[in-house]
């Protein structure tokens, strides 16, 4: 028995049902495997398999943070339970995320896809070079 026969339909997608596929199962253990371990990282993952998946470059941007969301928040959970997080410190990125989210959504709908892109890759880059040398 196929995974796609042990997880039919799901998620309702343009007004039918996305099948869940073995790239799909895969690509969601690693997003979920990368932001618990990194503290970031899934939508890395998300955005290219939702662009797969049919979705245009702005529908996969927003549909990774939906994605992101239950992913961060039991990731959070999980240490906030262990100790590791200390609301104290996460608190004043918390209400300034918040603001930098309401603008970010602002902004998705207002660039073209092309510089999305742009923006997503400089952003890529420049994250991958400050680990390397830091």
């Amino acid at each position: 028995m196929s995974i796609e026969n042990v997880f039919l339909e799901i998620l309702p997608h343009g007004g039918g049902c996305m099948k869940l596929k073995p790239i799909t199962v895969i690509g969601g253990f690693l997003m979920g495997l990368a932001n618990s371990i990194f503290g970031a990282g899934g939508g890395i993952i998300a955005v290219p398999l939702l662009e797969k998946s049919g979705l245009s470059k702005r529908e996969a941007h927003a549909n990774a943070v939906a994605v992101i969301l239950p992913v961060s928040a039991l990731s959070a959970a999980l240490y906030l339970i262990k100790g590791t997080v200390r609301l104290s410190d996460a608190s004043p990125y918390i209400l300034t995320g918040i603001a930098g989210a309401v603008l970010g959504t602002v902004i998705l709908k207002k660039i073209s896809p092309l510089l999305l892109k742009r923006i997503f890759g400089i952003f890529i880059i420049y994250a991958g070079v400050r680990l390397l040398t830091k």
